[in-house]
């Protein structure tokens, strides 16, 4: 029913509230880690997934990042080309090639993380208490699950 209330259907509502939210908290903390330290989210989000997790063909990482082909594609060219990231031989597969965080991309990424930390802090932490987060938390989790989604990333 295209028409009906989302007061009358909790899942929609609950859906229209976290894409309010991400629309809003996304640029507000883009704008506050750029003037930080200088790197754009979309940038922290690459070296998020690459930190600890060693080489990750670009398909894998794409899907992490929730970004098309293209988008991973030239974003991993800007951070390469600004000495965060490098494209390595893929020894299982000769047509495609592995990104891995270098010293310089581990080195920015641990600068920026307490901003970034601080920044989902301030706008969650002041606006819900510890109880209410962490029952969001398992219900996103529980809705990763039922979908059969990635396992949820580390923040």
């Amino acid at each position: 029913m295209p028409n009906e209330p989302s007061s009358r259907r909790p899942a929609v509502a609950a859906w229209a509230a976290l894409l309010q939210v991400h629309a809003a908290l996304v640029p507000e903390l883009d704008a506050e880690l750029r003037k930080a330290t200088g790197l754009p989210l979309t940038w922290y989000d690459v070296l998020l997934e690459l930190d600890g997790a060693g080489p990750m063909r670009m398909s894998d990482l794409g899907e992490k990042v929730v970004l098309s082909r293209t988008r991973v594609s030239r974003l991993v060219a800007e951070l390469e080309t600004n000495g965060l990231l490098r494209r390595e031989h893929n020894p299982d597969d000769g047509r495609s090639a592995l990104v891995a965080i270098t010293d310089l991309g581990r080195q920015r990424f641990r600068e920026a993380a307490p901003h970034y930390l601080d920044g989902i802090e301030r706008r969650l932490g002041a606006n819900a208490d510890p109880a209410e987060l962490a029952a969001l938390a398992a219900t996103l989790r529980k809705v990763l699950g039922a979908t059969d989604l990635a396992a949820p990333r580390r923040r």
